[in-house]
Order: structure tokens, then sequence, then C-alpha cells
């Protein structure tokens, strides 16, 4: 009976914690952004260019996110190695854009020079993948779930100071390409050409991933390993050769994203998959991990809200320097959508076998 009462009492306590934390991060999100509209300290322009730099922001999330939802999707494992692979492909790719810039083909040919340059990150990125998977994951594939997510850290960091000891711990300078210069203007709002192409681009490769997840032979083998490894098997499906697939398309779409990251900020180092893997793996949480639509709403709900959060939550109440806590921001969004909603915005309850 005291036993019982006791846990009563804690459970209690939990939830009326989560009440209150629900209700202050309300209740400040409420404050600050009645009081940033009314001080209209930002016109119609700014606001809009927030927004559009949190959608090309959030596309790069969405891009690295599929391959955590990936293979979380087909293994149950999380690959935190992903951000590094995401890092690989834009260094590997550093070096193609800047011999294509010297010579000046990046300036007489950009269409052609972009595409090779995304092929590059794509063929590195997608090969650092399968030689991850083959060395540090296959081997403990049936080992206990805590094992290969040590392994996944370890190749993180092994990665990381790889590249730290071939290349250095500068900072590289991407090129310019010119073609993607200054502004375009749509129903008289003016958009960067960069965020314009870096969206479309990154909106593009989603929906030709979704298409081979889910209308390509496949795909249809992806989604079947997924639900039961050894029934899949069993039906003469090669679920090695699944798995090895899966990593190169997640690598591919994190090597696109390398890229993409490159074009936005301009610069590239060793350090550079870490928060963005990091903000990623937020996304795919955020959206429902394991969901591949769900990667992509959470990437870019999170870019926007990174985007936004400062200067409509925080810098009507006086914080001093807001855009320090975007990082803040993004994480305390994911945690009140998982208050509220702990599978995530488009995910599902997990059966006690996927859990």
């Amino acid at each position: 009976m005291y036993t019982s009462l006791t846990e009563k009492l804690i459970d209690w306590s939990i939830a009326l914690y989560l009440w209150g934390f629900r209700i202050i991060v309300v209740l400040i999100v409420v404050i600050g952004t009645v009081l940033t509209l009314i001080g209209g300290k930002y016109n119609s322009q700014q606001w809009i260019d927030f927004v559009v730099f949190g959608i090309a922001q959030g596309s790069i999330y969405a891009l690295i996110a599929l391959g955590y939802t990936m293979v979380y999707g087909i293994l149950r494992m999380i690959n935190f190695a992903h951000g590094e692979i995401f890092m690989s492909g834009a260094f590997s790719a550093y070096f193609v854009a800047s011999a294509l810039e010297q010579s000046g083909f990046l300036d007489q040919n950009p269409l052609v020079a972009l595409v090779l340059i995304m092929l590059v990150a794509m063929a590195a990125s997608t090969g650092i993948a399968l030689l991850v998977e083959r060395v540090a994951y296959r081997p403990l594939r049936q080992a206990p779930r805590l094992v290969p997510l040590i392994s996944a850290i370890g190749a993180s960091f092994f990665l990381q100071y790889t590249f730290r000891g071939l290349f250095g711990p500068g900072v590289y300078a991407y090129p310019v390409v010119e073609l993607l210069q200054g502004e375009w203007t749509f129903f008289g709002i003016n958009i960067l050409k960069a965020q314009v192409v870096v969206t479309i681009a990154a909106v593009l490769m989603m929906l030709g991933l979704y298409t081979i997840v889910m209308r390509t032979k496949i795909g249809k083998a992806m989604r079947a390993v997924s639900e039961d490894k050894a029934t899949a098997a069993l039906m003469g499906i090669n679920v090695d050769r699944v798995i090895v697939t899966t990593f190169a398309l997640g690598a591919a779409m994190a090597g696109v994203a390398g890229v993409l990251y490159a074009l936005v900020f301009r610069q590239v180092n060793f350090f550079m998959g870490f928060v963005p893997g990091i903000k990623a793996f937020t996304s795919a949480v955020l959206g429902g991990v394991g969901n591949i639509p769900g990667a992509m709403l959470g990437g870019l709900f999170l870019g926007i809200f990174e985007s936004l959060g400062p200067a409509l939550f925080l810098e009507s109440l006086g914080i001093v320097a807001p855009y320090q806590l975007k990082d803040a921001i993004a994480f305390t969004m994911l945690v009140l959508v998982l208050i509220f909603r702990p599978s995530g915005i488009l995910g599902e309850k997990l059966t006690a076998k996927k859990a």
C-alpha cells in the first residue's frame, strides 16, 4: 500500500513538472512573439528572409536526417558516424571545386561543374559509408544494441581525426559560384539565388529517394527487411544487399547535403559534420525516427524554428545575443514536441519487437 502510494506521488510529481515545463515554454513563446510583433523591429522582407533561410537550412538537415532514419528503419540502430559521412562528402568535393575554379571551368560551365562536384561528394560519402558498414557494423549485427552504438561513435571520431590528420585543423573556403550570387525576385520578394537552388535541389533529392523507397523493387525489399529480417530472408531477399543499398542511398543524400551546406556557408573543416549531424538526428527524432516523410518534415520544422526563434521569441524579452541560443531553441522545441507526442510528428507507436 505504501509503495503504491509512493509510486503514485512520483507519477503525479513528474506529470506536474512536465505540465509546468509546457506552460512555461508556451508562455515564453506567446509573450515573446506578441512583444516582437508589437515592437515592429523587423519588416516583412526581413521575416521572409528568416523563413527562407530556415527552409534552406532545414532542407539540408532533412537530407542528412534521411540517412539516420533509413539506417534505423532497417537495422534499428543510430548511425552516429553519419555526420562525418556528410563532412567527408563536402570535404572531398572541395578539392574538385577548387581545381575547377582555378582552371576557369567553374565560371565557364557552372551547371556542369556543380553536377561534377555533387557526383564526387556522393561517391566519396557512399564509399566511406560502405566501408564503415563493412568494418564497424556488419560484424556486430547480432550483438547487443549498445555495442554497435559504441562502434558508431568510435567510427565518428575515427573519421573526424583521419580528416584532421590528412588535411589539418584549418577551415577551407569553398569557391564562389558566380551563377548563384545575387537575388531572384518572386512576387515582389527578394530571395538569394543560393537559397533557392539549395531548397529546390534538396526537395528533388528527397522526392527521388521517397520514390525509390515506395515505388521500386529494391524499395519494397527495404521495407520488407525493415519489418522482419528473418522472414524477408526466407522470402528470398538478400538482406546484406538491402542493408548495403540503404547505407549507400543515405550516404549519397548526405554527400549532396554536404555540397549544399558548403554553397550556403562557404566553408568546410574536419569538425563540420558534428553539429549538423546532431541537428539532423534531432530532425529524424522530431519527425518520427524510421519515417522518411517525418525526417523531411522534422528537418524543415527544425530549420525554420532555429532561424525564426531568436528574433521572434527571445529578442523582445531583453535577452542578450539571442542568436547564440538558437541551438537551445531547437532542442527545446524537440523536447516540447516529444512531451506531447513521444513518437514524433509522423511517428507511429513501435511494437515491442521493434522498440
